[in-house]
């Protein structure tokens, strides 16, 4: 399936969850600082386990870094 990932198009496999996507983007669901929001709403951490996203959902994901 498609869905817009931070503005692009990306192939998932039909029923992936948050976690799918996150590890498809080479991030840790484990790790800190990684915001999801789908659709336009938050995605509690808790919830990304089983939160299955559908074609042509949007998402955006953001991981803050810091620096100085």
């Amino acid at each position: 399936m498609t869905v817009v990932v931070n503005g692009e198009t990306r192939e998932l496999r039909d029923g992936a969850t948050v976690v799918e996507l996150l590890s498809a983007m080479d991030l840790s669901a484990e790790a800190r600082g990684i915001a999801v929001a789908r659709n336009g709403g938050i995605v509690l951490r808790a919830e990304w386990v089983n939160t299955t996203l559908a074609p042509d959902d949007h998402v955006e994901v953001l991981h803050a870094v810091q620096g100085g």
